[in-house]
């Protein structure tokens, strides 16, 4: 029985003398998969991440932020330490995510409306959404 190759199969292979010899590592990269939609998956991932959306405070929730942003304003001297939660507005779609943050409060700038943190954060007060800390609990009274 005698194969169709018999008379190429122990010829030399051919070397091309004017370009370099492809390494394995090459030619196997050229039948690996092509990704016609370059960005798509990135697409995909940030559609699918989840972003809260920022919620508006009533007229009571608001005045009891003013309160104890006034009361935080009078303790100024004494280096009140709170935690602040606010909202942080996404860079890329609508909505965001609501952070919590500790430290000692430096200054309540009126003007600029933000909360100025000894460790150089602002927060603009208008996203605050709440404020806790021991400068604002209620005052025991003993007898």
């Amino acid at each position: 029985m005698t194969d169709n190759y018999d008379d190429i199969i122990n010829l030399p292979h051919h070397q091309s003398a004017r370009r370099a010899h492809m390494s394995n590592y090459d030619r196997a990269a050229q039948f690996s998969p092509f990704a016609a939609l370059t960005g798509y998956d990135d697409a995909v991932k940030e559609t699918a991440r989840l972003t809260d959306r920022k919620v508006e405070l009533d007229e009571y929730e608001l005045q009891s932020l003013n309160e104890k942003l006034n009361r935080i304003q009078d303790a100024l001297n004494e280096e009140p330490e709170v935690s602040i939660t606010y909202f942080v507005a996404d860079n890329k779609k609508s909505g965001g995510s609501y952070k919590t943050i500790s430290g000692i409060v430096k200054q309540i700038d009126e003007f600029e409306h933000l909360v100025l943190m000894r460790n150089g954060m602002k927060i603009p007060i208008e996203d605050i959404f709440e404020i806790d800390g021991d400068v604002l609990k209620p005052l025991e009274i003993t007898e």
